[in-house]
């Protein structure tokens, strides 16, 4: 069975058109039906669209022969034009035709497309050169469709807008190459959000800088370097080893030198040149001058005089290291000469001159030593004055007794001579002399020590509460008549007592604290001990003025810490217990404010002192603080590392030791009657374990 269609004449020319015009790309002709009637005119199709600028367009329908002009988009209007027939027309697209809706006029009206005309505009690249460049050389990109070109992007994205072209047309486009181009591909791009890309085939070699050579090699830090090589003016920075960067170089007219100066703290290596376009460019290795040392004078040298050292590059020396890791004191310095002031703890060695770059120089240096060529009297009583006489006697900080006994904090009077007092407990034998530096003189000749009629105490116990019993060791200690621990406070009960022992109670009215024992000899004699502790705890006078008790009077908050009872450790009820490793920096312990339980009548800053009962159950504590913020300020007391004595003691805290500043400032506090904000307890900041109990915390009147 055959199906007949029927198709009007101009309708089956229409689309015979668009085959032919269109070929493949038959949806390019856009179906414009825009009036009815075989006298009319009429618009059907027109086309190829998208179509190509400078080809020909046509239009096709119904009295097409009558249109007069087209008016394309931007209003230019085309009169020549092409009749096929009376059902198709054709035109010439300009070069700088814009898209847009097209609006044919004939006598007596004009028809406007439905559809706007769009264009196929093919971005191509023909031809590029030169093929290799430096930077600001003119680069010709040579190609179809330049017009819509917005960037030239040279490799790694470097990128010239069409507001910097040199020239541009549809054909060609001439830029300067930027100084941050590198070797590789060329592209264009239209400039899209999401952009034609249109890319040369062959690369661009962009020049980078090169360098021939520097000198002088090796350079002396702070002197200039000298370095030659070609397209300098491409150089952004410069580097020297380890990235050390310098500030200023300059470069000549023909970009084939730079100078520049050597950092004082240069290190030995390359030198890097870093171009705009981010390639490093390295020189040879650079090497540096080291200060070299001819003679030290003078050698054996004494310590606390000066040293002469002559040699060259000696201005380049930032330090001078004695062994034993003392530093020695640059007096006067230039490029041959330094004058240097000897420590007292240097010692015999290797002598070390650094440099900022980390070149250094040695010499071996010998120290003086003390020299002992008499001890008057050879022979003589514990307790006499013994003269010494030689040479450098003056660098002596200890003399040594037999039995080992030490006088320290040695001043001698003169470089020749020294008197020292031999300790009560010294034996017979040679002296031993200790210098500053740690180095020992032994006497050639015996000392005679013969032991006076005199108590002399060796060991005493370190700490002990009143009431308890303390052992003092010695000899002679049967002279003794009465120990005395304070004016007028006298040991009244005594344990054994012999030649080397006495065991003697401490009085309970004994102040509690650091003291030293009298003993009283039956002739009269005194003789006093070594420092030991009285320790426990000093009555609460007031205990209205108590103000952390930690059982009805707490802390509010704290980081550290928390309240304990237990029946060994407790003076009365609860007390509060530190015992943990502190990281430093801000641990507090414990806080309230806002007056609470803070009785300040009649307290004065120049006769009161905030006292607390401590029992120190580790090693000695970091330092610690005790603030007191309110109205007239934030100030702080600094208590210093609190020892163990075995037990419970009291710390006195007078209040003219706070301060503001974190209890270093000028600032004193004026009165506590203004404490109004927050009151409590903190370390110093140090880091470490701490193990302390505290309780008892008060107002207390000391003067």
């Amino acid at each position: 069975m055959m199906t007949v269609f029927k198709i009007k004449k101009y309708r089956l020319a229409r689309w015979l058109v668009c085959l032919l015009i269109g070929g493949l790309f038959f949806t390019s002709c856009e179906k414009e039906e825009q009036a009815t009637g075989e006298d009319t005119v009429q618009l059907e199709v027109f086309g190829p669209s998208p179509a190509l600028r400078g080809s020909d367009i046509r239009f096709i329908g119904n009295g097409m022969d009558k249109v007069k002009a087209v008016v394309l988009a931007d209003g230019t209007e085309i009169t020549e034009i092409i009749v096929v027939n009376s059902g198709e027309i054709k035109i010439t697209i300009p070069q700088e035709a814009p898209p847009g809706h097209l609006v044919l006029k004939y006598d007596g009206g004009e028809i406007r497309t439905k559809t706007p005309l769009t264009y196929s505009e093919p971005i191509a690249i023909d031809k590029i050169a030169p093929m290799q460049v430096r930077a600001g050389d003119i680069f010709v990109i040579e190609g179809d469709y330049l017009n819509l070109i917005a960037q030239v992007i040279f490799a790694k994205g470097v990128a010239v807008d069409s507001v910097d072209f040199k020239s541009r047309s549809r054909y060609k486009i001439e830029v300067a190459v930027p100084r941050e181009a590198q070797t590789g591909l060329v592209s264009v791009s239209n400039g899209a959000e999401v952009p034609i890309l249109v890319y040369a085939e062959e690369e661009v070699e962009v020049v980078v800088p090169t360098v021939q050579s520097i000198a002088p090699n090796p350079v002396k830090p702070g002197k200039g370097l000298l370095i030659t090589g070609t397209d300098f003016q491409l150089v952004e920075s410069i580097l020297f080893p380890e990235n050390i960067a310098v500030g200023e170089f300059t470069i000549n007219e023909s970009y084939t030198e730079i100078k520049v100066d050597v950092p004082q703290d240069a290190k030995e290596g390359p030198v890097k040149l870093l171009s705009y376009s981010g390639l490093e460019i390295l020189s040879d290795e650079l090497g540096l001058l080291a200060p070299e040392i001819e003679s030290i004078a003078p050698n054996p040298v004494k310590n606390g005089t000066k040293l002469v050292i002559i040699g060259e590059n000696l201005d380049l020396v930032t330090s001078v290291i004695f062994s034993g890791d003392a530093e020695g004191e640059i007096v006067t310095q230039s490029a041959t000469k330094l004058e240097v002031n000897v420590p007292l703890s240097a010692k015999d060695g290797e002598l070390v001159l650094s440099t900022h770059s980390g070149k250094t120089a040695t010499a071996a240096v010998t120290l003086v030593r003390p020299t002992i060529s008499s001890l008057n009297p050879t022979n003589l009583m514990a307790g006499n004055e013994l003269t010494i006489t030689g040479t450098h006697l003056d660098l002596v900080r200890q003399v040594i007794f037999g039995g080992g006994h030490v006088v320290d904090d040695i001043q001698a009077t003169s470089a020749t001579s020294l008197r020292v007092q031999v300790p009560m407990s010294a034996g017979s034998g040679v002296i031993t002399l200790v210098t500053a530096n740690g180095t020992e003189v032994k006497s050639s000749m015996s000392l005679v020590v013969t032991s006076p009629n005199i108590p002399v105490i060796t060991k005493i116990s370190t700490s002990a509460k009143p009431g308890e019993l303390i052992r003092i060791e010695g000899t002679k200690l049967h002279l003794v008549e009465s120990v005395y621990f304070q004016d007028n406070v006298k040991g009244t009960q005594y344990g054994m007592r012999n030649e080397s022992l006495i065991e003697v109670y401490i009085p309970q009215n004994a102040v509690k604290g650091k003291v030293n024992l009298k003993l009283v000899t039956f002739d009269g004699t005194e003789v006093e001990s070594p420092t030991f502790t009285i320790s426990g705890v000093d009555p609460v006078v007031d205990p209205s003025y108590v103000f952390f008790d930690f059982d009805s009077k707490g802390s509010w908050w704290g980081s550290h810490g928390q309240v304990e009872n237990e029946p060994n450790l407790s003076i009365s009820g609860n007390y509060f217990r530190v015992n943990k490793q502190l990281a430093g920096g801000w641990d507090d312990f414990f806080w309230r404010n806002g007056r609470d339980n803070f009785k300040t009548d009649g307290v004065s800053v120049a006769e009161w002192a905030i006292k607390m009962d401590v029992n120190v159950l580790g090693g000695t504590t970091q330092a610690l603080k005790f603030r007191l913020n309110g109205a007239d300020g934030d100030f702080w007391a600094i208590i210093p590392p609190l020892a163990n004595q075995g037990g419970w003691y009291t710390v006195t805290i007078p209040l003219t030791d706070f301060r503001d500043g974190d209890g270093t400032g000028s600032g004193r506090l004026p009165n506590v009657q203004n404490i109004d904000q927050d009151f409590g307890m903190a370390t110093n900041g140090a880091a470490g374990m701490l193990n302390i109990a505290i309780d008892n915390i008060r107002f207390e009147k000391i003067k």
